[in-house]
């Protein structure tokens, strides 16, 4: 059954469906003019035959442009970034990204950015809304299976497990040696945003982790060695190497004897494990699955105060769960904060101040407003008073409204991190955001 991500930009106009009923997309044809996307129209192949879609929009003056993807060099589409423009809602600019190639955008990087994805899909098909412009844009998404390698290291002996393929990424790898042998592995997958945990062997001997950044980083290789040891006196795997999308890679864990082995495949992510166990782990493989494009990356907008105290960055997160802030006599003496990292692992500060703001377990910080001024004391502006906005509530003001007012967001963006200036006080606050998925 296909997934249907909500369409993106306006909801005005005539609301449209092409369907899921298709196996892949293999033409697009894109209108723009000088307010934006005029029309869309896309090609389908359904049962080894094209189907021809309606025009979305309208045509007036522009440039139209035709993409064209290679179903026949297992060329699909995986996902459309693109902006619309906040106050009209009319799509602005589209760009297409397959497993094989990203497009060139058609139309104008401005207004709120969008990302139309889902991990390990393709795009099969599409809705949304349209009248003399494209106002949204929406897609169908079917899973793309993944593939199973053979085993590396002993194919008959010990008992055989299999993690299977169906997870989006790996969050953190767990292997125990003893010096001799790898004997227990875990691994942490990521299925729809949720960690679930395999782990197999004995746990004796010297536990290593080696943590990846999902889903901005994906395992992509396992390089290794086995060889028949004593005391076992069997086939058993000697040591594990991962790598990374990001060209990282851990230490070689355990001893590198015995025959060499790599499990790679260009272009693809490993989601999943499979092998042998015993005693110790005998034999391992993966499954692969075409290897996502990456989120962009968090941006940094300015910061907001004076330019008084010491620079200070706590960086991007997946989250802010809880916010602290500290109220002095004349502003904001501190804030602190709690975040979510990608590998589900809380960054706890410590508390100190007024009561926290964030609750609900969908929750996310929108928006930073706030006040600075001279104050006595300061030779140059403090930060007087913060409030927090979320997609669900707004929090109270912390501090005394002054002469200086500001707010930090971004249009369709999320919070992910704060910086800022701070002495005795806090003198200067920004933000990391991201794009709300």
């Amino acid at each position: 059954m296909a997934l249907k991500v909500e369409a993106k930009g306006g909801k005005v106009g005539i609301q449209w469906d092409d369907g899921s009923d298709y196996h892949d997309v293999t033409k697009i044809y894109v209108r723009g003019g000088l307010e934006g996307i005029q029309f869309i129209k896309f090609e389908y192949v359904k049962a080894g035959k094209k189907v021809i879609g309606p025009i979305h929009g309208a045509s007036g003056r522009g440039f139209t442009e035709t993409f064209e993807i290679n179903n026949l060099e297992k060329e699909y589409l995986l996902s459309i970034e693109g902006y619309y423009n906040a106050s009209t809602g009319v799509i602005q600019c589209l760009q297409f990204i397959t497993n094989k190639k990203t497009y060139d955008p058609i139309g104008y990087n401005e207004g709120a950015r969008f990302t139309l994805s889902a991990s390990r899909s393709k795009i099969i098909g599409f809705h949304g809304f349209a009248d003399k412009y494209l106002n949204s844009l929406g897609a169908y998404f079917i899973k793309i299976p993944s593939i199973q390698s053979a085993i590396e290291g002993a194919k008959t002996t010990g008992k055989g497990f299999d993690d299977g393929g169906d997870y989006d990424g790996i969050r953190k790898v767990y292997v125990t040696t003893d010096g001799s042998a790898i004997r227990h592995v875990r691994f942490d997958y990521d299925k729809a945003g949720q960690v679930e945990t395999r782990e197999r062997g004995a746990k004796t001997g010297t536990q290593h982790e080696f943590t990846v950044n999902h889903p901005y980083e994906y395992i992509t290789s396992v390089e290794g060695t086995y060889a028949h040891t004593q005391p076992y006196n069997c086939v058993v795997l000697t040591s594990l190497t991962f790598k990374t999308s990001k060209g990282r890679a851990s230490p070689a864990i355990g001893k590198v004897t015995g025959s060499k082995f790599k499990l790679e495949r260009q272009g693809d992510a490993i989601v999943g494990f499979h092998g042998r166990v015993g005693s110790c782990i005998d034999g391992i493989g993966v499954y692969y699955a075409p290897l996502p494009p990456s989120p962009p990356p968090p941006e940094k907008l300015q910061g907001q105060g004076g330019d008084g105290g010491d620079s200070w960055d706590d960086g991007a997160f997946k989250n802010v769960k809880k916010i602290y802030v500290g109220q002095g006599d004349v502003g904001i003496a501190a804030v602190k904060f709690e975040y979510e990292t990608y590998t589900s692992e809380v960054i706890l500060a410590e508390r100190h101040g007024k009561e926290t703001l964030l609750g609900y377990e969908d929750e996310y910080i929108t928006a930073v407003e706030g006040c600075h001024d001279k104050v006595i004391g300061s030779e140059t502006g403090v930060i007087t008073m913060l409030r927090f906005k979320t997609n669900k509530r707004n929090s109270p003001p912390f501090g005394l409204e002054s002469a200086f007012s500001f707010i930090l967001e971004k249009d369709g963006h999320k919070i992910v991190g704060f910086h800022g200036k701070a002495s005795t006080l806090l003198h200067q606050i920004g933000v990391h955001v991201t794009a709300i998925a």
